[in-house]
């Protein structure tokens, strides 16, 4: 497809973000065009995730979230006609410590209060529900039926081809060098094959987002942070409705993946880099961590290997709108780790920011990019 040389709107990267928002803007009668500097969309963070999505956070924003972002994907299919392979397995965060315990009791309160139906677990009903799992450390834990699993591909393209149907246009294989402006405006992107003259930017490039943004003068408080994990062969002991588990404290999780287990762990020693090779060091560790939890594991062979980035800001929480200093210049980055699942609401949220000059479906004030010089931030503590 060949660049065009005009568009009303450039969104850059084709992630579920990027997608997501070309989408809501052609629903809304806005064709723009989206790049991806992949040679196939959704190859970057979102195409490296595991592919969980939950109602459990730990703030308001997050948790209201995903209440409108969960049902979109729920009725995917229906509305986009594109199979998600949505799976209700259900998260159960096992909970080993009094500190952990407390907080996320508070937690329940307040999901509960908004609407999310999650269960608080004893450390004997953890025990219960999961006995496959060694977990006689377990004092507490939490569990929401309606969290579980769908694919990140399936989403993307689903967006994607809808988009299209609609008149936008999605590009693969254009990077974006830059954003230009001038006189405090956007008034286009160069890229690798060209330049596009626009009045509108939406910087949905994920981990890639800041340095991108300072090409149009702008620093955003976004760092991209690996995190890794892998999948086994089938293990026959595996129950079909085994959860999607969370050992919190060590952030190590599982969840069946085909006929094994697909499990990962977070490395608190991670540096913020670029780098997705897998960590051959660090994956071992996350093996033994995980087959003391889960003794079947030392049975179980290796089938692949996947490193991805988070995009982290300093509260763990996204930013979503508008960048008031720049006119034309929108933001919709920094997800820290749980993008996926909120894809499908902040798209739609990003085009009320730009064609509504507010979003109305949500208040995402608390997401506003001023918060942090401001000093405005609200940590959320659920993050893996």
């Amino acid at each position: 497809m060949t660049l065009p040389s005009t568009s009303p709107i450039v969104i850059i990267g084709g992630g579920v973000m990027g997608a997501s928002a070309l989408y809501h803007l052609a629903r809304r009668g806005v064709n723009g065009v989206l790049l991806e500097k992949e040679s196939f969309f959704g190859q970057g963070a979102t195409g490296r995730c595991a592919g969980g999505i939950r109602y459990q956070f730990a703030t308001e924003i997050n948790i209201r979230l995903s209440i409108l972002s969960l049902p979109m994907l729920d009725r995917f299919e229906e509305e986009i006609g594109q199979p998600i392979d949505r799976r209700y397995c259900g998260y159960l965060f096992m909970l080993t410590n009094e500190r952990d315990a407390a907080n996320f009791q508070r937690n329940v309160a307040l999901q509960r209060s908004l609407g999310a139906s999650t269960e608080w677990l004893t450390g004997d009903e953890v025990r219960r529900r999961i006995p496959l799992v060694r977990c006689d450390d377990a004092i507490a834990g939490t569990f929401n039926e309606r969290d579980g699993l769908c694919d990140p591909n399936g989403v993307v393209m689903g967006y994607i081809n809808a988009a299209r149907r609609l008149g936008a246009k999605a590009l693969e294989d254009v990077e974006a060098i830059g954003i230009q402006t001038a006189n405090g405006k956007v008034i286009g992107v160069e890229t690798n094959r060209g330049s596009i003259s626009t009045d509108a930017v939406v910087n949905a490039a994920g981990p890639w987002s800041a340095p991108l943004s300072r090409t149009a003068g702008i620093d955003l408080p976004i760092q991209p942070l690996r995190r890794q994990w892998l999948t086994t062969t089938p293990l026959p002991q595996l129950p079909p409705d085994f959860p999607f588990v969370i050992d919190f404290a060590q952030s190590l999780y599982f969840h069946r993946e085909s006929e094994g287990l697909l499990l990962g762990m977070s490395n608190p020693n991670e540096q913020p880099g670029f780098d997705q090779s897998v960590d051959e060091a660090f994956e071992i560790v996350n093996l033994e961590a995980a087959a003391k939890r889960m003794p079947i594991l030392e049975r179980a062979g290796l089938v692949s290997q996947v490193a991805g980035l988070y995009e982290v800001t300093p509260d763990a929480h996204p930013i979503i709108g508008r960048v008031p200093t720049l006119g034309g210049y929108f933001v919709v980055a920094g997800f820290s780790g749980h993008g996926f699942m909120h894809g499908p609401i902040s798209g739609l949220l990003i085009a009320e920011e730009i064609l509504d000059d507010k979003a109305h479906t949500l208040d995402i004030t608390s997401l506003r990019f001023s918060r942090f010089a401001e000093g405005d931030l609200v940590k959320e503590y659920n993050v893996i």
